[in-house]
């Protein structure tokens, strides 16, 4: 069946393009964004509402995911983390995001929301390290009815690198997708390494220098502007003056596989940015080296122990509609764990 062209609000003009989509958000799972749907909304937007209609925690995020790629359209997970989640203490842990990346469900995750930005790159670094290309995007979680709660729309947002030519939103979606993208509440980025930018693979035929560039600009100072690699800081970029701009050039030892983000933030609030700390960052930069594949065993344990939490509090729920329900999911469950597992041996 071929997919409804999306359909854009009245107020959209050449170059303002309104397009409304879905947070499907059921507390149990974690929130998704579905960029796009061309058909219809996924409704009822939650499972796992006691003592309501909703009380089952059937469809599974995974599932959600499917209906809305059935449409066309981009899923993310959306202000995902205040902490990084420990899996021996958390309780109660049913954050389904690391089983439905290693299930090929997510398409985009918000680094930059209403959550700790910080403690949502911590856990999306490890997702890198286990070889998910998955790129940032962005979101304010903006409540129009009661301001006082978060800031202005596009207080966090997605800057996504589009081919010359008319705005299209198909256009934009696709570079959403590709990794093409910088996220941010404040502070602009510019990345290059090895002439490749955000979405991008630098292959290499053995470890060496590459070079990089860097720029950033802020409208408030900025405390820290960094090349990250594989989870670590790979070059502190120093900030002079009034610490709100700065262009460097130079090269970072690439010693096998994985990727690079630049990211820029404070290490406090600095009005008028209305968030908990600017910040900002890159869509990765993808590095192959041929005979040193990227492999990261502590990252995939850490995510077995995450899932084997989402099994056994699946096992453990008595709120489904039928064993099929439940046994449908805790398959696709497991499915993702035996992938880490694979990974983290």
């Amino acid at each position: 069946m071929p997919l409804a062209p999306l359909e854009l609000d009245r107020a959209s003009n050449l170059n303002h393009l309104l397009v409304h989509s879905q947070e499907y958000h059921t507390s149990y799972w974690g929130h998704l964004g579905l960029l796009g749907l061309r058909n219809h909304l996924i409704l009822p937007g939650y499972v796992g509402y006691p003592n309501t209609a909703a009380s089952s925690l059937f469809p599974a995020n995974a599932n959600v995911a499917d209906m809305a790629h059935e449409q066309g359209a981009l899923v993310g997970y959306v202000h995902p983390l205040e902490n990084v989640p420990d899996p021996a203490k958390d309780d109660p842990l049913t954050y389904e995001l690391p089983a439905d990346v290693a299930l090929g469900k997510v398409d985009y995750i918000e680094v930059v929301g209403f959550a700790d930005h910080k403690s949502t790159a911590e856990v999306w670094y490890k997702l890198l390290n286990c070889g998910f290309r998955l790129p940032t995007a962005a979101g304010t979680d903006f409540m129009g009815n009661y301001a006082s709660l978060r800031g202005p729309a596009g207080l966090n947002r997605v800057y996504a690198q589009v081919k010359p030519g008319p705005l299209k939103i198909e256009l934009w979606l696709e570079s959403i997708k590709a990794g093409r993208t910088f996220a941010t509440n404040g502070p602009v980025l510019w990345f290059e390494l090895g002439g490749k930018t955000a979405g991008g693979e630098v292959r290499l035929g053995k470890k060496q220098e590459v070079p990089f560039k860097v720029g950033m600009r802020s409208i408030v100072p900025v405390d820290h502007l960094q090349i990250v690699c594989n989870g670590r800081v790979a070059r502190e970029i120093e900030l002079k003056g009034d610490r709100q701009s700065a262009d460097a050039t130079g090269s970072i030892p690439i010693e096998g596989s994985g990727w690079c983000v630049l990211r820029a933030f404070s290490d406090k609030a600095e009005y008028p940015i209305l968030d908990l700390y600017p910040y900002a960052t890159t869509s990765p930069v993808y590095v192959s080296v041929v005979g040193s594949p990227l492999h990261s065993p502590a990252d995939a344990a850490y995510f077995v122990a995450w899932v084997d939490r989402l099994i056994a509090a699946a096992r453990g729920s008595a709120n489904w509609n039928t064993e099929a329900e439940k046994q449908g999911v805790v398959g696709l469950l497991e499915e993702a764990r035996g992938k880490y597992d694979v990974m983290a041996h």
